[in-house]
């Protein structure tokens, strides 16, 4: 069962969105007082404005469920707003103007599911945002996308092909003392348990191949 909290510009339009929803299988719809438990948040718009974002950050604060997603219906969204709005949980944007509640619904679906569903030109901003923290943000302090820098990238590789601390710095000419230290810098920055869940989150953050 999905939960999901509708939060609406205007009353008239929170309640049809509410109507529609409790007649969808597997949808449960939340009273206000019950909002900070949804699975998922619904938001209804015509544009999305400062109140807009004012609003996310809210639900976003009040919400006790880590996992919560954010589905913006809106008639507009401006592209400095996306960055905000992903850090309070937005996955999925659905354009009121080209949409009725069958997409919607399909969106919650999706969101509730771990998916996202953004309009194309909505994916480019946040491709063309990630490609700009990389080049202006992180690549300058010598850190990649993961959090990690370039040298414990470096004795991750190693250790995920078998090496020991030993042989490790060898390879990179440092000191096994030195290793040790970048080993459990890292573990204890990233609150990883040990050397095979370090390499483990190295793989599923992309930051090995």
């Amino acid at each position: 069962m999905i939960s999901i909290a509708v939060l609406a510009g205007d009353r008239i339009t929170g309640e049809g969105a509410v109507c529609c929803l409790r007649g969808q299988r597997g949808l449960e719809v939340l009273t206000e007082q019950e909002h900070a438990r949804a699975d998922v948040i619904l938001i209804l718009t015509t544009e999305a404005t400062e109140e807009t974002m004012a609003l996310m950050e809210r639900a976003a604060a009040g919400s006790v469920r880590p996992g919560m997603g954010i589905v913006l219906v809106t008639g507009s969204l401006q592209r400095a707003q996306l960055a905000r709005a992903v850090r309070c949980g937005l996955r999925a944007v659905v354009w009121r103007q080209d949409s009725g509640y069958d997409d919607v619904v399909r969106a919650v679906r999706n969101v509730a599911a771990g998916d996202a569903t953004l309009p194309a030109r909505v994916q480019g901003w946040l491709v063309d945002h990630v490609g700009t923290v990389e080049r202006d943000v992180l690549r300058p302090r010598g850190l990649t996308p993961s959090g990690l820098d370039h040298r414990e990238v470096d004795v991750l590789r190693l250790l995920a092909d078998g090496f020991d601390t030993t042989e490790i710095a060898r390879k990179l000419n440092y000191s096994e003392r030195t290793i040790k230290s970048v080993v459990g810098a890292m573990m204890n920055r990233l609150g990883l348990r040990n050397r095979a869940h370090a390499v483990a989150f190295a793989l599923r953050s992309g930051t090995l191949p």
